[in-house]
């Protein structure tokens, strides 16, 4: 069963001809090059467009490296780039008129000066311009600059949940059993067992994500980065720090990573779009605390694999795929902090309450916490007590894992069931 990506489809529809560079990017293997060469090649195509006026070009493949005389093996073996005249050189013998032209490249950053050459083909009225590419610089936020400011980046993440059901036979209770211990990744959803899909995982996390950041980075291939990722991954959705977490490796493992390199490595992961960084927000203040902040996995699977699918705990987890679904919605995501002087016991206290998540979108925003259960009064009382120190008139939303009905509580607090909210995009703002 093909899962159809329509918001990242109709991103690229809405971006056609607008002459800039539609960059496509996302973590490795989220369905990038199939989205661009299988879903939007086929919506060209049914939209009329001539199939010899859409060329299509992956610089990590053998046989269209072939076709500007280019040797696979050598180019892989040498590390080598594609020679960018020889690639200029095959377009040109194919624009052979002056209709409308579409470029499909795939890996771009496999080809020598790529930017260049990409900017020089802007300057050509009728060619509209498409590229994936799993480079850490072209696919961070220098894209833009790389692009002289016409570079037009589509995010794809991981399959969100709703994605999921849709390829997804069981109930919806099974399809989130599935989901939270093995993620999104696409080619999931054609793998029947357990040990397949945690295989898959396992190479992946291992062999490809951490390997590429070591190459693109030339770091040694010692053991110090994959455990800094497997100690993010088992503190997934708790506060951190580069200090925190270099004292960690000193005192549990007898290793001196300074501060800098932490923060280093760090940044390679949100580059390489392992991780994201959530940054406090100070709701009162209205300002940012950069440190210290929340780290979550771009694919909850991924995360688990990382740490052998030993540590699962469901509450953290939530919270990552609610923090991924956000951000999948186009939400600018933080983490909450309202200050408080409280009268206890005779004595003023300064207290300092988290919530969840602040998202934000254009004029729109949302206060959410991820909540396991509610069980009782006093479980209330500590989840919506940073909400009671907000006076403005945004919504105020618990999204709630076990079964509850949708509700508004006395205080106008939105109280969510969880497979609700990640099913139906529109569920905030109803």
């Amino acid at each position: 069963m093909e899962i159809k990506r329509e918001k990242y489809l109709n991103a690229l529809k809405l971006r056609m001809h607008n002459g800039m560079i539609k960059v496509i990017t996302g973590l490795r293997r989220s369905g990038k090059s199939y989205l661009m060469n299988v879903i939007f090649y086929r919506y060209l195509l049914e939209s009329g467009v001539p199939e010899d006026h859409i060329i299509r070009f992956s610089f990590d493949s053998a046989d269209d490296l072939s076709l500007i005389g280019e040797d696979f093996l050598e180019v892989n073996s040498l590390q080598k780039k594609a020679n960018p005249r020889k690639f200029m050189a095959f377009i040109k013998a194919r624009i052979l008129d002056d209709k409308s032209y579409y470029l499909l490249l795939d890996e771009v950053q496999f080809l020598g000066a790529f930017e260049s050459v990409l900017n020089g083909y802007l300057r050509k009225g009728n060619l509209d311009i498409y590229v994936t590419g799993s480079n850490s610089k072209f696919l961070s936020s220098d894209v833009l600059t790389e692009f002289e400011g016409r570079g037009d980046e589509i995010h794809v993440f991981p399959l969100s949940f709703k994605e999921f059901r849709e390829a997804f036979s069981g109930t919806d209770e099974q399809a989130y059993s599935q989901y939270e211990l093995y993620g999104g990744l696409p080619a999931l959803c054609s793998m029947t067992t357990g040990e397949q899909k945690t295989s898959y995982l396992e190479v992946q996390t291992n062999s490809t994500y951490l390997r590429d950041v070591i190459l693109r980075h030339n770091l040694r291939s010692d053991s110090s980065i994959g455990e800094l990722l497997d100690v993010l991954a088992s503190g997934v959705s708790s506060l951190t720090s580069p200090s925190k977490l270099a004292a960690t490796f000193l005192s549990k493992e007898n290793i001196h990573l300074s501060r800098q390199t932490v923060s280093n490595y760090i940044q390679y992961f949100i580059e390489s779009f392992l991780i994201s960084k959530a940054i406090r927000y100070d709701v009162k203040g209205r300002k940012y605390i950069d440190t210290p902040f929340k780290v979550y996995f771009e694919d909850i699977g991924v995360r688990n694999a990382r740490i052998g699918f030993r540590q699962f705990e469901p509450n953290p987890v939530m919270e990552n795929i609610i923090y991924n679904e956000l951000r999948y919605r186009g939400f600018h995501v933080d983490v909450g902090v309202v200050s408080s002087r409280d009268y206890i016991d005779g004595k003023i206290q300064n207290n300092t309450y988290e919530v969840d998540f602040v998202a934000n979108k254009g004029s729109q925003r949302y206060y959410i916490q991820s909540v396991f259960a509610l069980p009782d009064e006093e479980k209330w009382i500590q989840e919506t007590r940073g909400f009671r120190e907000i006076d403005d008139s945004f919504k105020k939303i618990l999204i709630v894992r076990n079964p509850v009905v949708s509700r508004y509580s006395d205080r106008g607090y939105l109280i969510m069931d969880l497979l609700n909210f990640l099913l139906d995009e529109n569920s905030l703002s109803k």
